[in-house]
């Protein structure tokens, strides 16, 4: 996989100065020390091409604060895309913080709604995917929010060194592979 292009948010033009590498299936974007959710999300759209790149094949872009109106209450999915191949919606929902339980809830009623009001009939049901700082994995476990269509991304605040990118790697190279051979034990 090439090495992703850093965008830049506050740079000099000598290097941007307090930034932080945040890493999103390999993608790096830099941010300021503090950054908001609106931040992280006006980073990804200001380079949606290499971003749709590297979530891989098929992507495109929906739509930015896609707001859903429920019960006279308005909620907003930060980032919707569709994916050509897959042939569904998949929601992301951009968060500072660590993955906690109470997100798994507000992605099931983003899915729903996205079921109900915008999936075709010839479509596959939407995907969740909460983009955050840090995992928590035995929630994830927990919630068994792999049955619910929902995937928790974790993005990188600073780079970590080398090892710890490489043991990550693996971790998912061999994660990777238990559920393909579970896939393949279940047919």
């Amino acid at each position: 996989m090439k090495a992703a292009r850093p965008v830049r948010r506050g740079d000099d033009g000598k290097g941007a100065k307090n930034c932080h590498l945040v890493s999103v299936l390999p993608y790096f974007l830099a941010l300021n020390d503090r950054y908001l959710e609106i931040d992280l999300e006006d980073a990804i759209l200001r380079d949606i091409e290499q971003f749709l790149l590297e979530l891989g094949a098929g992507f495109t872009f929906v739509a930015r604060q896609k707001r859903l109106q429920i019960d006279n209450d308005d909620f907003y999915i930060d980032l919707l895309f569709y994916n050509r191949k897959l042939k569904r919606l998949v929601a992301i929902d951009l968060k500072i913080g660590n993955f906690r339980a109470e997100y798994k809830s507000q992605m099931e009623l983003y899915l729903r709604w996205l079921a109900k009001y915008e999936q075709e009939e010839d479509e596959q049901p939407p995907l969740g995917i909460v983009l955050c700082a840090g995992k928590k994995q035995e929630q994830i476990e927990l919630l068994e929010l792999d049955k619910s269509g929902i995937h928790v991304a974790e993005y990188l605040t600073i780079l970590p060194p080398k090892e710890l990118l490489q043991a990550r790697l693996q971790a998912a190279i061999l994660a990777a592979r238990r559920r393909f051979s579970e896939t393949e034990e279940a047919e």
